[in-house]
């Protein structure tokens, strides 16, 4: 089975978009989505509704958590105004989507699971890249494949168990490159390949900034930091 990967949207629709049709032109049997469909970016309706259609499986984030339930109490001061911002722009299919999603989830790949968490197995705020990453995650999830998201920086472990995976992010990469980044999994012959696409970043950063939202948001997208 080959599953689309893809996390940490964050109302990036400019972003979201070309990866959607580069998933869709790779013709996947199903797409996955690690959570933080919004948060910091200007378009969080469209987002959902993007994610809602065309995913088969999303989980919460810890902005979608933030956002939904109007608690910034762990976010940092440009994170906690976004999802202000975003809390009071969500129109009612959005806020209703964001209310049903579970803060972890699981497919089941012709027999082999693949477990879905935002931060960690445990707390969708732990980070946990790739020099953290322990195999024995993959007993805790009782998975052959895990999928994390939140650092925003992609990376693919594999160990003798299955594999640990994430993404990275489409809507605002930190890993020095500024292109949308998203992963293909192929659970037959278990290989992941992590891929990245251009988008409009300028476009992306001038809606943050006629949104009113930090100008730091938008700065920061064409840096990939």
């Amino acid at each position: 089975m080959r599953i689309g990967i893809v996390s940490d949207i964050h109302s990036n629709l400019f972003a979201l978009e070309i990866v959607l049709e580069k998933l869709a032109d790779l013709a996947p049997d199903m797409l996955a989505c690690a959570g933080d469909i919004v948060g910091y970016g200007a378009h969080p309706n469209e987002c959902c509704r993007k994610i809602s259609d065309e995913v088969d499986l999303a989980i919460e984030g810890n902005h979608d958590f933030a956002v939904r339930s109007n608690d910034t109490s762990r976010m940092n001061p440009y994170a906690a105004a976004a999802a202000v911002w975003t809390n009071e722009r969500l129109d009612e299919g959005s806020r209703t989507y964001l209310e049903s999603l579970g803060p972890s989830g699981s497919l089941d790949a012709d027999g082999e699971q693949v477990s879905v968490h935002h931060g960690s197995d445990t707390d969708r705020d732990e980070y946990v890249y790739e020099d953290r990453v322990d195999p024995d995650i993959l007993r805790r999830c009782s998975s052959a494949f895990v999928v994390l998201g939140h650092t925003h920086v992609p990376f693919v472990r594999t160990f003798p168990a299955g594999m640990v995976i994430n993404p990275g992010a489409i809507g605002q990469p930190r890993d020095g490159d500024p292109r949308a980044s998203y992963a293909l999994l192929d659970t037959e012959s278990r290989a992941c390949e992590l891929m990245r696409v251009e988008y409009p970043v300028e476009e992306a950063s001038e809606a943050i900034l006629r949104a009113g939202l930090p100008m730091m948001l938008a700065l920061r997208l064409s840096a990939g930091r």
